[in-house]
């Protein structure tokens, strides 16, 4: 299956044979017992290696598991609000939302809307407002908000500070930020 007239022979302890014909170079593997492997086609010329090729096909396996182990994998999550969320709601909500971003996931973020609501996408966007509000310098938007016929939705993607602050570390905030939530937006908890 080696195209090239000539290629660059590495035997199978790893020594350099030098440039030898194909030919002579699948003979020799032979002799031995072995395979002919293309390591390098893009080479000029090609580098082959004398080897067993089961054994190469194992070892490329390997080496591609431990280059999976060690690469991290970034999740899209996805929390979805209505426009007439509870102040409770919203609040369980956007502790999955930090602790997703601090786990350094994207979060899609949407407003589903029902009814005449579809009429006001508005009020959809105006959710996605406060929640960007609430996230802070945590996190950005990746593009725009889209709009589709039954929601409004925006990607967040995890900030990339250097140093982690107090809120990424406990995104629940003290418990006066947390109760004191509401009433800095505006919005009254039932019963008050």
């Amino acid at each position: 299956m080696i195209l090239a007239r000539e290629v660059r022979v590495i035997d199978e302890n790893k020594a350099a044979l030098g440039v030898l014909p194909t030919g002579q170079a699948v003979m020799l593997a032979r002799e031995r017992g072995l395979d002919l492997v293309e390591i390098a086609p893009t080479a000029d010329p090609p580098v082959c290696r004398i080897t067993d090729y089961g054994k190469f096909l194992y070892e490329q396996h390997k080496k591609n598991q431990e280059a999976k182990k060690h690469q991290k994998q970034i999740q899209i999550k996805e929390i979805k609000f209505r426009p007439k969320i509870s102040i409770h709601d919203y609040d369980f909500k956007m502790k999955h939302v930090k602790r997703f971003l601090g786990e350094g996931n994207k979060v899609k973020i949407t407003v589903m809307l029902r009814g005449r609501e579809k009429q006001k996408p508005e009020l959809g966007y105006q959710v996605l407002d406060r929640v960007k509000a609430d996230v802070g310098d945590s996190a950005t938007q990746d593009g725009s908000a889209r709009k589709q016929d039954w929601a409004v939705s925006a990607l967040l993607v995890p900030a990339k500070a250097g140093g982690k602050d107090a809120k990424a570390k406990n995104p629940q905030g003290s418990a006066k930020e947390v109760q004191g939530h509401g009433q800095e937006k505006g919005l009254s908890r039932p019963g008050e």
